[in-house]
């Protein structure tokens, strides 16, 4: 059994499904070249359906200092979610700006990638390991691309982490049986289309998972 987050939230009737079927996080994206982007003001509406005990996270892609204080200003947030390039340096002065646990997202495609989570673990409040954008992808993540669950069986990091990267219903238990991961996050994986959330999708794929 896994907790759930489901990513890219845009509408109300989505973020009623997500909560009625149980998810313990709910994403809003801020980064503008994704299909899932919010504006600050709509996710503060969105936000006020989040009942308590439900984390709002809020997705950002290399932010500088200005755009962390004018979403934090409009939106309640309780994680902020980094999902670009920052370096451990540049988590541990997120935390000290916003005063919020952070999240890193950390890309995996082979071994070689492992070590980063040990050292975004020393630093982030919590790891996200998802696959690894390719190459000449515009998004970082968002892109449903799975990887080789097998290279993180048995590994252990000094902080939580949870699981992403091409999850859907169908393979959600899968990949929890065989990483043993505590949380799963979804975004593409409950779309009809890109951006487009499909409220029996996500309450299929929080079903699996538990």
């Amino acid at each position: 059994m896994a907790q759930v987050k489901i990513c890219g939230l845009t509408r109300p009737d989505h973020i009623a499904a997500a909560v009625g079927a149980g998810a313990a996080y709910l994403g809003f994206n801020f980064f503008p070249k994704s299909p899932r982007y919010v504006s600050p003001e709509d996710a503060a509406a969105l936000a006020v359906d989040v009942p308590t005990g439900v984390a709002r996270v809020g997705l950002f892609v290399n932010p500088d200092d200005d755009l962390l204080r004018s979403v934090l200003d409009v939106v309640p947030l309780d994680i902020v979610q980094l999902h670009g390039a920052e370096t451990p340096e540049r988590v541990t002065e997120v935390k000290a700006l916003t005063g919020l646990p952070v999240m890193k997202a950390v890309g995996v495609a082979g071994p070689d990638d492992l070590d980063a989570l040990w050292d975004y673990g020393l630093v982030a409040d919590l790891l996200l390991v998802d696959a690894k954008a390719p190459k000449d992808a515009v998004l970082p993540g968002g892109n449903g691309l799975p990887f080789d669950w097998r290279l993180l069986v048995g590994r252990k990091w000094l902080t939580p982490w949870m699981l992403a990267g091409g999850l859907t219903p169908k393979n959600v238990g899968e990949a929890i049986r065989l990483t043993g991961t505590r949380i799963v996050d979804v975004s593409s994986g409950v779309e009809s289309a890109p951006g487009q959330k499909d409220p029996d999708l996500i309450r299929q794929f929080i079903a699996a998972s538990a």
